[in-house]
C-alpha cells in the first residue's frame, strides 16, 4: 500500500492527457468531417464566396466559425469569413467580449448595434415568449448588413437538433411538415442561407466549446425563458434518444427521404391526375417497407409457449 502512494503519479497523469487530447481530436475531425459533409452535399459555399458567419456568443455559433475557418485552410476553391454580431442591447451583456476574441484569432469583424431588446420588450407581454419577434427583427438587420458588408452567404449556427426541433413545432403547432433547412433563399431573394451544423449534433457543438474554452455569452432576453415549446421538445427528444437509441437518427433521415405518394399534399404531388399505366410502381402500395410489429416481450413469449 505505501509503496502505491508513493508511485510517481506523473505518467498516469501523462496518460490522461495523452488520453484527452485524442479524444478532442478525433471529435474536432468529425466536427470538419460533418460540415464539409453538408457543404459539398447543398452546396453551400463556392469559389470567391464571402461568407458572413453570424456569431451570438453561444456554443453553436463559436463552434461554427472555428470549423468554418479549419475548412477554409484545406478547401479547394477560396472563400472569404466576417464575422458579425448583432449587439441587441441586452441587459448585461458583455460588449467587448467577441472583439477581443476575433481580434486575438485575427478574424475580420462587424458588430452590429440595434437596441431590439427594447422594441421586444414594449411589444411583447410579460410572461410571453420573445422568440418570433426577435428572430423577425434580428433576421432583418443581418440582411442588411451582408447588403452593406457585400457577404454573398449568410452561415447561421443552427445544428441537427435546431432541425428536428423546428420540424416537430411546426408539425406539433403548425399542422404543417417543415423543418429547418441547410440552405434557403431569403424572402426578397437576395441572400443565401446557409446552416453548416446540420449535421452536426448539439451534444459534440457543447462538448466541441468546453473543449476550446469559448468565452460564452448567455442570451438575457429568450435563453431564461422556461416556457419555451422549444425546450420541451428538446426534454422530448433527449428522452427519445435515452429510451430508443437510433429513433433521432431515423427521424433526422426521414427529412432527406420524402414519398410525397405516400403523403397527403396534393400540391406535391398529382393525385388527381393519377390513374392506371399498367406498369409497376417502385414505391407501389407498400405502406411501410417493414414489419412495424415489436418483438414481443419475454413475459408473452413463455405464456405463448405454455399454450403451445
Amino acid at each position: 500500500m505505501t509503496q502505491a502512494l508513493l508511485q510517481d503519479p506523473a505518467p498516469l497523469t501523462q496518460r490522461r492527457a495523452e488520453k484527452a487530447a485524442f479524444e478532442n481530436n478525433k471529435l474536432h475531425k468529425r466536427l470538419c468531417r460533418l460540415v464539409g459533409q453538408a457543404i459539398g452535399d447543398f452546396n453551400m459555399i463556392e469559389e470567391n464566396d464571402k461568407v458572413m458567419v453570424c456569431l451570438s456568443g453561444g456554443k453553436d455559433s463559436y463552434a461554427l466559425l472555428d470549423i468554418l475557418l479549419t475548412l477554409r485552410e484545406r478547401a479547394p476553391i477560396h472563400f472569404d469569413i466576417i464575422a458579425v454580431n448583432l449587439d441587441q442591447k441586452q441587459p448585461n451583456f458583455p460588449a467587448d467580449v467577441l472583439p477581443a476574441y476575433l481580434e486575438k484569432l485575427g478574424v475580420p469583424y462587424h458588430i452590429e448595434n440595434q437596441d431590439t431588446y427594447s422594441i421586444v420588450k414594449r411589444v411583447i407581454p410579460e410572461g410571453k415568449t420573445t422568440c418570433s419577434l426577435c428572430s423577425r427583427l434580428r433576421r432583418g438587420i443581418l440582411y442588411r448588413v451582408a447588403d452593406e458588408l457585400g457577404a454573398t452567404k449568410i452561415a447561421l449556427g443552427h445544428h441537427r437538433d435546431d432541425i428536428l426541433e423546428t420540424f416537430f413545432l411546426n408539425m406539433f403547432f403548425g399542422a404543417k411538415l417543415k423543418g429547418m433547412p441547410p440552405k434557403l433563399q431569403s424572402d426578397d431573394g437576395r441572400h443565401i442561407v446557409i446552416r453548416p451544423l446540420a449535421y452536426v449534433k448539439e451534444e459534440d457543438t457543447l462538448q466541441y466549446a468546453e473543449m476550446r474554452q469559448f468565452p460564452i455569452i448567455p442570451c438575457d432576453l429568450c435563453g431564461s425563458q422556461e416556457n419555451l415549446q422549444r425546450k420541451q421538445l428538446k426534454a422530448m427528444l433527449r428522452d427519445w434518444e435515452k429510451k430508443h437509441p437510433g429513433r433521432v437518427e431515423n427521424i433526422f433521415s426521414a427529412l432527406s427521404t420524402i414519398v410525397p405518394s405516400h403523403l397527403m399534399d396534393a400540391n406535391a404531388f398529382d393525385f388527381a391526375g393519377l390513374g392506371l399505366t399498367g406498369e409497376p410502381v417502385a414505391e407501389g402500395d407498400i405502406a411501410f417497407d417493414e414489419e412495424p410489429c415489436a418483438v414481443p416481450s419475454a413475459p408473452i413469449m413463455l405464456n405463448l409457449r405454455r399454450d403451445a
